[in-house]
Order: structure tokens, then C-alpha cells, then sequence
């Protein structure tokens, strides 16, 4: 149903934004041609359009030809020092002309999108699964939602081979793929009642390649929610810090929520400044309580107890209303995920690092890197995930956002700014890696078992693990920035606070004493290397040395706090997908409905309880529930980003804008590629998950194997060939609907039938309400808001009249 301008005056969740009742018509004409109305005559929305003047046109140049330099300089810098700040520079640079030419293109092109069309959230407006949320705030959920540990640690894996091929696949692939997906698959979802996935490829692709997709979807859904739980709780299984500031925002987001729908409806600034200081005093408290040997204990939590917390919570989140605990908490996470970016840039600028790792290394030509092994084409860009290009973005734009989302015009701001975000995120990820001496990177970054295997002789068994470490390094031949052998290094102060630079075994012992750690050595997966690097950052303006083990645990906290939010939303996602996925069988056609209750319980405890049980078990066994599962995650996710792709294709192609298909296919071409040969490589071949089981399979025959070390074979000979069943079960489901996809864009191009009405788009519902589009309302906005105030008001004064 359409909520009406008059209840709309009415009630709190429909109470329009701030704004004055007294309006001057003084719009200009040109400003005036640009106004949505409704048959009413009230003012709903703005037509986008690239207004131009000589300032903008110079400092659109200035942007262009700066953003030119700093590429040049990252692409063909070699043996000498470069500042990090060119990698901020570079990527605000193109991200901004990304955004304001090539998101607008596309929305213009394909989008089309009109204010005058009343979006799910208007249409629906059920106060809990449909409900409109501000944009400032739905940017910060959307956000929240879509950036788990990708941005942080895939970068910082990939620093192995070089800056530059990971630079330019986190920038160029989130302007041409990632952003693009995820803003085109936000859009044809709200143009369908917010569907997820699943359900729009039964709509468009017919209910075979929509099967497909849903089931692809619930196994990886889960295996993702797992994944990244399992990654926040070992940061806080160790951190009442963590434990006790995540835990209150829980808290403070209900006060929010509570505070803008009923205390004061609309009043987004003021509900911004009450959560943030709440927070500052969360963060705080966390630091003081984790230095209490009182408190310290009664918020360190084991890992099972943190599980059942986190599905507890997870479930509370998917199940209550969005606005009352999801939305604002996702809201204030965004806030401290934005916060420290901030605080990082800044400490980025002061202290200038320089990169200490060069374009390309070694690494780049082999297979053999220790953090993830494999050529550069396609594993590079598959460690690299989130902050490029991710399919659970997909999952997050469809189903999620769509239903709160007030405009189709913030779409744009949403689905391709958010992305864009988070790819700087990723950025400064790299940056943390690359500034950090390469040999403690990689002492860091390498398991025991690598070091052994590295250091070959050299190596030791009653050395200490940092002499090892400092053994491998030396025996890898990797050159540094200015072409020499690499070094283990950490820039400290001695016995007198004056500056010193320490090498070898010295270093990574004077690094984890700086930090706080026992030990820093074979600190893999990139959570460590990520908190050192922005620890070195935030100390150089704040604290300095002293403050540098605050400031590493602080990080560990940030990076479990930025893991969790996507467990919430992901967790939301999965319930849609479920019961959507239920809804095409006949007798459960009613789970299909968000606003069914019942069917809301019953599909997220299912929700829940998939990913809840991998996690249990994996928490309690280290070879056995998600852990058996972490290697296939990458792929499938990328492969997740494929099938978007092809839908996003389809829903183009019926509408027949095939002079723009491209923007679609290039990406999916790509994606396919990267996808499908690294699927191979893992299903057959040297790298592959079943030559891995053979090395087992020998050892365990040997008979040289006995106790720990056989269970532990056996418990990997079994891991091995599930994951390579289902790469197999993945790669086959992928490229079937691969081929659906194509042969349904075939059929449509030949039969020369477009437009809405060979979709599953929702008719035209005329809207009654006004948002801006952007984050900052323009001057234009800003008058049609207050006229919007000022009708809306008359137009209920009107009919209490008439009542």
C-alpha cells in the first residue's frame, strides 16, 4: 500500500525530515523545471542533472591531472623511496571522479531512476522489515553490512607480490566492477519489492537458474557468516576491551533507535551526536575496564561463550524491526569505521611513511608466496575480495537496503559511495602492509611450518621462533624498495627515548614489546600486520612511542567491531533468502512474505543455526566445522559476484538498453575469468585441493605418523577432498547459470521485446515523500524540502478540517 501524505503527518515513523512550515516559492526557473511532483502537486523529489560552471570545470581539471600524477608516479617509481600519502591521493582522486561521471553515467544510462516512483519502503511501510530509513543512516548500515574482514586483510595478504597490482585492482576494481554491481543490484531489487537474489533470478531467469542461485546463495551465506564470526571472536576471545565496547553498542543502538522514531522523529544530527559521544565514552570505558584487574575478568569471554552471545544477538537483529537495533547499530559502527579512517589519514599525512615494499616483487613471478600461493592471475585478485569486488555485496544490495532505501535518486549514494569506502578501506589496509619493513611483514605472515620449510638448513628446533624467522627471511631472496636484500627492521626508541631502527631477532623482540605481545612471530591471516600499521600511524600524532601497544589493541578491538556488523546483516539476508526460497513450494508460499511474523522466527533460527553450528564446531575443533571451509571461501565468493553480474545482464537486456550492456559484461567477463581458472587450478593440477589429499593420503600410509600428528592428517586428508567436492559443486553450479543467463539474454535480444513489462519489475506507485539524494542536501533540496514541510502540513490541516 502507499502511505499517504496525511498519515504520513501522523505518525512518527512517517514524520518527514526537519524543516520550516513557511516557504517563498523562490526557485528559479531553472531550479523549478527540475522539481518532481505528484498528481497533488507536492514536491518529491529532484531530477538529477550535471549543472556546470568555470569553478567546477577547474577544479574537476585540477582533480583529473593530480590524480594522473600520483598514478604515474605509483606505476613507474623503481628503486627508489615513495611517500604513502601518493596512495591516499591517487584513490580520493579517482574515487571522486568515479563517482561524480562514471556512477552518474550509469544511473542516467541505465538506472533511470525517478523520485516520482515510490520506492519498497514507501510502498510497503510495514514498521519492521519495510520501513524508510534516513540515507545518512542507511549509508552507514549499507556500509556496516558489506565490510567484514575483506578490505583488511586481503590486501594485506597480497602485499606479498608488490603494491602496484594490488593498488590497482582495489581502485580500478571497485570503480569498474565491485561499486557497479553493487549499486545495479540494489537497484533492479528496488524496483521488485526488495527481493533478494534468489527470487528476482526465478522471476527473470525462470525457477532452474533461480534454484540454482538460492541454493549457491544459502551454503555461502552461511559460510560466510561463519567465516567472519570466527574471525571477530578470536580477536576478542583475548580482549575484555573488545568484548565490553561491542557489547554497549548494543545498548546505545536500542536508545537510538527509541530516540529518533519516537523521542525525536527526524532528528538525524542530533541522534548522530548522541550516539557518537556515547561511544567516545564506550571506548573509553572498554580501555579502563581492560587495564582493571576487577573488571579485566568478568569480560574475557571464552570462544563458546562468545558464540552463543553472538548468535543470541544475531538473531535478535535479524528478527526485531530493522530501525530499533540493526539499523542504529550498524549506524554507530559506520561512525567508528569512519571515525578511524579519518584518525588513519590524518596519522598517515603527519608521519609520511615511506613504502618499504616495491611495485612487484619476486613473489609476483612464482607460486610460492607464503601468504596465499598461487600465480598473480587469478589468486591475486581473489585474496583481494571486499574493497574490489565481492559477491556477498550482492547479497547485502539485494533484500537488505532495498527495503529501506527512500529514494531510487539514493541509489547512487548508497549502493556506489558505500562501495567506494570501502575500498579506501582497503587502501589504507595496503598501506599499513607496504610502510612495515618487508622482513617482519613476512616473519609476521608465515606459520611455523612455512619458516621451517624456509630456512631450510638454517633452521633450528632449539633456536627461538623470531632467530627462525629472521632465518627464512634471509633465505627468500626477496629485494626491498631500492632492490637490496630485504631486512628484518621496527623503528623504536632505545633505553634513553632517543630514535633507533633494530634489526633481525632484536626487532620482532623489541616490536612485541612495544605492542604488548608475548611474540609477533607467525601472527598470520593480516589482523596483526593491519593493527601494527595503523598503530605506527595513530602514534605518530597521538601519544607517540608509549601510546603505541594502546593504540595495536585498539586496532584489534576496530577490526572485530568491523568483522561483526556483516554477521548481523548477513544473518537478515539469509532469513530473506530462505524464506524466499521456501515461498516456491506451494504449501509454503507464505514464507515468501517479510511481514509474516511466524515465517520470520521460523526462517531465522534456520538462518542462524547453519552458520551458528559450523561456527560451534569450529571453535571447539580447529580442523573440523567452518575451518574445514575457510579455503573454498574466496572463490565462492567471487563467484557469488559472477551470477550478480549475469542477473544485473538479463535485467538490462530486457530493458532494452543494449548500447549500455557492456557495463555489465565487461566485469562479468573478468570475474569469469579470474573465478573459473582459479577454480580449476583448486580442482586440478599442482594446487589443487585433491593433490593435497594425496600428500596425506601418503603420509598417513607411510606409517610415520602417530597421535596428534595422525589425527590431525586425517582430520586434513578429510578437508582437503571437501573442499575440492565443493569447488567441483560451486564451479558446476556457477557455469550452468552462467549459461542460463546467456541463453536468456539470447532469446530476449532475438525476440526484440523490452521494457518494464517483460520484467518482474512493480508497476508505477506514485510516491508522497521527499529525501535528498546525496549525504548533503543541495541548495535546490533544500528549498523543495522546506515546500515539501510546508504542503504536507497544509495538506493534513486540510483534511482535519474536513474531518
Amino acid at each position: 500500500m502507499t502511505t499517504s501524505a496525511v498519515n504520513a503527518a501522523a505518525t512518527p515513523a512517517g514524520t518527514p525530515a526537519p524543516g520550516t512550515l513557511e516557504f517563498n516559492n523562490d526557485y528559479t526557473p531553472a531550479e523549478a523545471e527540475r522539481v518532481i511532483r505528484n498528481s497533488k502537486g507536492l514536491p518529491v523529489g529532484v531530477k538529477p542533472k550535471m549543472v556546470w560552471t568555470w569553478p567546477k570545470a577547474l577544479l574537476w581539471a585540477a582533480i583529473a591531472i593530480v590524480c594522473a600524477c600520483g598514478w604515474s608516479i605509483l606505476a613507474v617509481s623503481r628503486g627508489e623511496q615513495i611517500s604513502a600519502i601518493w596512495f591516499v591521493v591517487v584513490a580520493l582522486c579517482s574515487y571522486a571522479i568515479a563517482y561524480r561521471f562514471y556512477a552518474y553515467y550509469i544511473q542516467m544510462k541505465i538506472m533511470r531512476t525517478d523520485d516520482a516512483n515510490a520506492t519498497p519502503a514507501e510502498r510497503v511501510h510495514d514498521g519492521a522489515n519495510f520501513e524508510r530509513a534516513d540515507r545518512r543512516v542507511l549509508f552507514g548500515q549499507h556500509f556496516a553490512g558489506i565490510s567484514g574482514a575483506g578490505p583488511l586483510v586481503g590486501p594485506i595478504l597480497a602485499a606479498q607480490m608488490g603494491y602496484l597490482p594490488s593498488v590497482m585492482w582495489i581502485i580500478l576494481g571497485v570503480i569498474f566492477a565491485g561499486a557497479v554491481q553493487d549499486m545495479l543490484v540494489l537497484w533492479i531489487s528496488a524496483k521488485r519489492r526488495g527481493r533478494s537474489l534468489g527470487q528476482m533470478a526465478t522471476d527473470e531467469m525462470g525457477k532452474f537458474g533461480g534454484m540454482i542461485l538460492s541454493i549457491f546463495l544459502v551454503v555461502m551465506t552461511a559460510i560466510a557468516m561463519a567465516f567472519l564470526a570466527l574471525v571477530a571472536i578470536k580477536a576478542m576471545a583475548a580482549s575484555p576491551w573488545a568484548v565490553f565496547s561491542i557489547g554497549m553498542t548494543i545498548p546505545i543502538a536500542l536508545l537510538m533507535g527509541c530516540y529518533q522514531r519516537f523521542l525525536r522523529p527526524g532528528r538525524v544530527i542530533e541522534t548522530t551526536l548522541l550516539g557518537f559521544v556515547l561511544l567516545v565514552l564506550d571506548i573509553v570505558a572498554g580501555g579502563y575496564i581492560a587495564d582493571s584487574p576487577v573488571l579485566a575478568p568478568i569480560f574475557t569471554l571464552t570462544a563458546p561463550q562468545l558464540v552463543i552471545a553472538l548468535v543470541i544477538y544475531s538473531f535478535a537483529a535479524a528478527a526485531l524491526p530493522h530501525w530499533l537495533l540493526v539499523t542504529p547499530r550498524d549506524y554507530l559502527s559506520t561512525l567508528m569505521k569512519i571515525g578511524t579512517l579519518v584518525l588513519l589519514v590524518v596519522g598517515i599525512i603527519i608521519a609520511n611513511p615511506s613504502v618499504k615494499v616495491p611495485a612487484l616483487t619476486e613473489l609476483a613471478s612464482t607460486a610460492t608466496g607464503p601468504t596465499f600461493s598461487g600465480d598473480l592471475f587469478p589468486f591475486l585478485f581473489i585474496t583481494i575480495a571486499c574493497g574490489a569486488l565481492s559477491g556477498f555485496h550482492g547479497a547485502v544490495s539485494s533484500g537488505l537496503t532495498p527495503k529501506a532505501v527512500e529514494k531510487e535518486n539514493q541509489i547512487r549514494m548508497i549502493g556506489y559511495g558505500s562501495m567506494l569506502v570501502e575500498s579506501f578501506t582497503a587502501v589504507i589496509a595496503l598501506i599499513a602492509a607496504i610502510t612495515l619493513s618487508q622482513g617482519l611483514y613476512f616473519a609476521t605472515n608465515m606459520s611455523a611450518a612455512q619458516i621451517q620449510a624456509t630456512a631450510g638448513e638454517s633452521y633450528s628446533a632449539e633456536a627461538s621462533a623470531e632467530a627462525n624467522a629472521v632465518a627464512a627471511v634471509n633465505a627468500m631472496q626477496v629485494s626491498d624498495i631500492e632492490g637490496n636484500q630485504m631486512q628484518v627492521t621496527w623503528d623504536s626508541v632505545d633505553e634513553s627515548g632517543s630514535p633507533k631502527t633494530y634489526q633481525g631477532e632484536e626487532a620482532l623482540t623489541k616490536a612485541a614489546s612495544d605492542l604488548g605481545e608475548q611474540t609477533i612471530v607467525s601472527r598470520t591471516g593480516g589482523a596483526t600486520t593491519f593493527a601494527m600499521g595503523m598503530a605506527n600511524f595513530l602514534k605518530s600524532y597521538l601519544g607517540g612511542q608509549n601510546s603505541l601497544g594502546f593504540w595495536y589493541h585498539f586496532a584489534i578491538m576496530f577490526e572485530a567491531l568491523f568483522i561483526l556488523t556483516t554477521v548481523d546483516n548477513g544473518t537478515r539476508v539469509a532469513r530473506y533468502q530462505i524464506g524466499e526460497m521456501l515461498a516456491n513450494v506451494k504449501r509454503l508460499k507464505k514464507f515468501g512474505d517479510p511481514t509474516w511474523r511466524p515465517g520470520n522466527i521460523i526462517t531465522t533460527l534456520v538462518a542462524t543455526g547453519m552458520w551458528g553450528g559450523l561456527l560451534w564446531v569450529g571453535v571447539a575443533d580447529a580442523n573440523g566445522g567452518i575451518n574445514a571451509m575457510v579455503p573454498i571461501f574466496g572463490i565462492s565468493n567471487q563467484l557469488l559476484a559472477a551470477a550478480c553480474f549475469v542477473l544485473v545482464t538479463v535485467c538490462v537486456a530486457k530493458m532494452g538498453y543494449k548500447k549500455y550492456l557492456w557495463i555489465p559484461v565487461v566485469p562479468l567477463v573478468w570475474d569469469v575469468a579470474v573465478t573459473f581458472t582459479a577454480d580449476f587450478q583448486k580442482i586440478f593440477g599442482p594446487l589443487s585441493y585433491f593433490a593435497t589429499a594425496s600428500k596425506y593420503q601418503a603420509q598417513i600410509a607411510s606409517g610415520a605418523l602417530e597421535g596428534e600428528a595422525l589425527a590431525n592428517a586425517n582430520a586434513a586428508l578429510f578437508n582437503a577432498y571437501l573442499d575440492g567436492v565443493l569447488s567441483v559443486f560451486f564451479l558446476v553450479m556457477m557455469g550452468i547459470f552462467v549459461i542460463v543467463g546467456i541463453v536468456v539474454v539470447a532469446k530476449v535480444l532475438a525476440a526484440g521485446k523490452f521494457g518494464a513489462e517483460t520484467t518482474s519489475e512493480e508497476l508505477f506507485v506514485e510516491s508522497e515523500w521527499f529525501a535528498p539524494s546525496g549525504l548533503i542536501a543541495t541548495t535546490l533540496e533544500k528549498k523543495v524540502q522546506r515546500e515539501y514541510s510546508a504542503k504536507l502540513h497544509e495538506l493534513a490541516q486540510n483534511a482535519k478540517t474536513a474531518a
